[in-house]
């Protein structure tokens, strides 16, 4: 697209979200800016007074959501990039979780989502098109310890963006699920609610934080030109995944599960369905 577009981008007050913001402000484009806490975008407003509008918005709001919605489209008369980003870090082992933590978390990572794109959507088929990029991870292909909660949401926002991209293709909007390898967000950080631990599961938890490991992620500006590129492309794709070393461990995990399945091919053929 040649002319300036208008993105609708979750969480925008930091991390990702905020490295998207202003990827589309320098590239001239127009932005709703929705967060908890805007603040954080008010030196950025200042800067871009016509075309930067912080929302206050908590997504796990669904009224607050479809009210805040109207006012992003109201406010440049128009939404041609949403960017759902909005999202939080469950830190722990899946026994160690509450049920208000795990709830809490997927009205976040999920539902928030979900209100988010279903608001959108009455706006973009009016219009004849537009983009939906769903943030999602690297690991929503499968589960790891002390982060399974995470991934779970990012599965389920994959597995319904999915479904989303064919149900709504006949409207020209396309739907891309972004799957982000690690960036330095502040996610495990000021992103994060971490369990009450076992002791129990020190072992593990201990031998998962040496994976982990001490080296530096990228910072997320380093990830912005690829979302402004993706959402400049006329056929983008259903799926896609940032950063180099992520696509590695990608591919790694999908080849992993596919020939674990083949071992056990005979087994799963002995049933006809």
């Amino acid at each position: 697209m040649s002319e300036a577009r208008v993105w609708l981008i979750t969480g925008a007050s930091r991390g990702l979200g905020r490295a998207f913001t202003e990827a589309a402000l320098a590239a001239g484009d127009r932005v709703v800016g929705a967060a908890r806490d805007v603040q954080p975008l008010a030196e950025l407003a200042a800067k871009y007074p016509d075309h930067l509008v912080p929302l206050p918005l908590d997504v796990t709001d669904r009224r607050a959501v479809f009210e805040g919605v109207e006012r992003a489209a109201a406010a440049f008369g128009r939404l041609d990039v949403v960017v759902n980003n909005a999202g939080g870090m469950l830190y722990g082992m899946v026994e160690e979780a509450t049920e208000a933590q795990i709830r809490a978390h997927f009205d976040v990572n999920f539902f928030g989502a979900v209100w988010v794109t279903q608001a959108v959507l009455p706006h973009l088929r009016a219009q004849g098109g537009g983009r939906l990029l769903q943030v999602s991870s690297m690991g929503s292909g499968g589960g790891m310890a002390t982060v399974g909660f995470y991934g779970a949401g990012k599965a389920a926002l994959d597995s319904v963006s999915e479904a989303l991209a064919r149900e709504v293709e006949g409207f020209g909007i396309k739907v891309t699920v972004v799957q982000m390898g690690g960036y330095n967000t502040g996610l495990f950080t000021t992103g994060t609610t971490a369990t009450e631990p076992l002791p129990r599961y020190e072992p593990l938890r201990t031998e998962m934080e040496a994976l982990w490991g001490d080296a530096v992620a990228p910072d997320p500006d380093t990830a912005a030109p690829v979302i402004m590129e993706l959402a400049a492309l006329p056929d983008p794709p259903r799926r896609l995944i940032v950063g180099s070393q992520s696509f590695d461990h990608v591919l790694h995990m999908n080849q992993a599960r596919t020939e674990l399945y083949r071992s056990w091919e005979h087994l799963s053929r002995l049933a006809p369905g």
